[in-house]
């Protein structure tokens, strides 16, 4: 049996605004990660994605705050640890996070062996600066990354470039689970294949054990990841294999996700593209039952008021509905009759 190298149980945060509201933008989410495996996370802006990438850090900083939950890294509890410890601890070495826009991380006033030091000297105060520009050296050069990088500063560097760089410096202490949150956001296609061959060679290679990818683009997670899971206002819609997720989802969200996007997969490339109605619920109040009812085509009484926890739908799959997976079947292929008969006619 795999080893779990993240293991999250019914983790819950929040932010409080200035006017002490509660805004429970992580909402009893469970996950596992194995070692060698990589896990995709898609949802709409503002589902609480990188929320999550933050609170699995175990560093909070307001107006974030842990509620409750727990994280296990690698067989270690983090929840409930000295923010100190965290840092010094588990923070880099057994997780490490890659931000949002994170090219523009870098110290512009700085060449990039300075700032890898400044890195690795805050977890090891006894290395030498020779030994951090071999270790950076060996890493560049294994991951494509020439090594006069090393020696330039950021505004020599191109997008692409600047975020490879990135990356590579964030596993230099060999952590063990990496989250890149939207990494390949703001580059051309060109940049885009080209971090995405980065972070499988890195698990390819044994520089991380396991990987959470996240992005609103759930298509790309197809060939990144082994598992999607689908966030939607602070909770998990749908938990499925990447190939599921992309070519079979089943909750009704994940469906409307899926067909909103232009999809270059052979079997979805032809599909019409449909937009999901309406607008994510206000975290502050959310809606009594189903969060995604506003929302949903087969909303039904029930949905409004009765909350659902995940279902199991075989094969580890798991999906937030009351609809049961045979009926939802049906809908959707009732729908599809619809369109095809529409065309024909039309």
């Amino acid at each position: 049996m795999a080893n779990v190298m993240l293991e999250v149980n019914e983790l819950t945060t929040k932010y409080i605004t200035r006017f002490g509201e509660d805004v429970y933008a992580v909402d009893h989410v469970s996950l596992k990660v194995e070692e060698g495996k990589s896990l995709g996370i898609a949802g709409e802006s503002g589902c609480g994605k990188s929320t999550l990438a933050l609170s699995l850090m175990g560093y909070y900083f307001p107006p974030l705050h842990y509620t409750s939950g727990e994280i296990i890294i690698n067989g270690k509890k983090i929840t409930g640890m000295k923010p100190d410890d965290v840092r010094k601890s588990v923070l880099g070495t057994e997780i490490a996070y890659i931000p949002q826009a994170a090219m523009n991380a870098l110290n512009p006033t700085q060449k990039i062996i300075h700032f890898i030091e400044d890195v690795v000297q805050a977890h090891d105060l006894y290395i030498t600066k020779k030994d951090i520009y071999e270790r950076a050296r060996t890493l560049f050069e294994t991951l494509g990354l020439p090594a006069e990088v090393l020696q330039k500063y950021p505004v020599e560097l191109s997008g692409g470039m600047k975020q490879r760089t990135v990356i590579a410096i964030s596993v230099l202490l060999l952590p063990k689970v990496l989250i890149a949150d939207e990494p390949s956001s703001a580059l051309d296609v060109t940049s885009q294949k080209m971090v995405i061959k980065m972070l499988r060679q890195l698990m390819e290679t044994g520089f991380i054990s396991s990987l959470i990818f996240i992005t609103h683009e759930l298509p790309l997670l197809y060939n990144v990841t082994d598992d999607i899971m689908v966030m939607y206002a602070g909770q998990i819609t749908e938990k499925a294999s990447a190939e599921e997720a992309v070519f079979d989802p089943l909750h009704p969200y994940a469906k409307g996700l899926m067909g909103s996007i232009i999809v270059p997969e052979k079997g979805l490339r032809d599909a019409k593209l449909t937009a999901i109605p309406g607008v994510p619920p206000n975290l502050k109040k959310p809606p009594a039952g189903c969060r995604f009812a506003p929302r949903c085509k087969f909303t039904r009484p029930e949905c409004l008021v009765t909350s659902v926890g995940l279902r199991d739908a075989g094969d580890g799959r798991t999906y937030r509905c009351i609809i049961p997976e045979k009926e939802l079947r049906e809908a959707y292929q009732a729908e599809k009759e619809q369109r095809e008969a529409k065309n024909v006619h039309a």
